[in-house]
């Protein structure tokens, strides 16, 4: 494509390192910046055999060193992913949450502001943005209000009046794409859509799995190819907008979980415990505008895709 900087907060991560693979493959340099607090080196296989396309910076988003790190680097765009994404650890420690997910963003956004980075492409939650309303308005589209329910989509939400107002007043681009539940190879067991690698992994290595609640919630699963080509398209579009990117699908807890059985050949019923909180009874969220300014679709299906995540944890041993 061309040899535009690029700088990946969080590329060390599943959905990051998957982006930071594409990113160079159609050209890109690429500096990922992590502090490896939860992505792995082991992600970034692929890409440390671009030689000098690529960069590994380990830095923490809050600390003051980032700007010396952005102003060497000086990239053309900023695809922000990096964040404390765990629900349950939001809940019980707020503090940090904001500290990372609002200050560390905040960082993020002057940095790229003073060193003339073009546009953010920011890595925000679908999942949590719109709370919980009524069903009757599934699949949710980004008009609905944002209200979210868990101290992570506030802070995550918080971010989006920051790029607003960086926009409006120095003229700094962004396109925030409003995530639903992620899953696939390299996925993180924690947080919400881990939920998947966990089943995946458990039910391989025949270990019965744990549910939390009744199984009855729902989740709109979106495979990460799918979600990094979404951010290939937003490079180009979506000036100041919030974008859904999913499925538009609603699966519940219950058929992931049958679902993952039968392409495992299991029969283990799995144990429920009590529900935990901060985390939604139901979600779906509309693509329809992914498809009409991105030119975006999802193309992977969901049984091919936990297809894709069984291979690839058969392939880790």
């Amino acid at each position: 494509m061309s040899d535009d900087s690029v700088v990946v907060t969080g590329g060390a991560g599943f959905i990051g390192s998957n982006l930071v693979d594409r990113l160079l493959d159609v050209g890109f340099r690429v500096t990922v910046i992590d502090d490896l607090s939860v992505g792995s080196m082991s992600n970034l296989e692929c890409a440390s055999k671009y030689g000098s396309q690529f960069a590994m910076v380990r830095q923490d988003i809050t600390s003051a060193e980032l700007l010396d790190v952005m102003e060497a680097v000086k990239p053309r765009y900023v695809f922000h992913l990096a964040a404390q994404a765990a629900v349950r650890h939001s809940m019980s420690d707020p503090m940090f949450d904001a500290r990372v997910n609002i200050l560390g963003s905040l960082n993020v956004i002057e940095s790229s502001r003073r060193t003339g980075v073009e546009r953010i492409l920011y890595s925000a939650s679908g999942g949590t943005l719109y709370g919980e309303p009524d069903p009757s308005r599934f699949p949710l589209t980004e008009v609905n209000k944002h209200q979210p329910l868990s101290n992570y989509g506030v802070s995550k939400r918080a971010v989006l009046d920051y790029l607003g107002a960086y926009r409006a007043i120095y003229g700094l681009e962004y396109v925030a794409l409003a995530l639903a539940n992620v899953y696939g190879p390299r996925q993180d067991p924690h947080g919400e859509s881990g939920v998947v690698s966990i089943f995946a992994g458990n039910l391989r290595s025949r270990q019965r799995c744990v549910i939390f609640g009744d199984g009855n919630q729902t989740r709109d699963f979106i495979f990460v190819a799918d979600v990094v080509e979404a951010f290939i398209q937003a490079l180009h579009a979506g000036d100041g907008e919030v974008v859904n990117i999913s499925s538009s699908t609603e699966t519940s807890v219950n058929e992931l979980y049958w679902e993952i059985a039968k392409i495992v050949g299991s029969s283990l019923e799995p144990e429920f415990l009590a529900g935990r909180v901060g985390e939604l009874g139901r979600s779906c969220l509309s693509n329809k505008k992914a498809r009409e300014i991105l030119g975006w679709k999802p193309q992977v299906s969901l049984s091919d895709g936990l297809g894709q995540v069984i291979d690839w944890i058969s392939s880790q041993g």
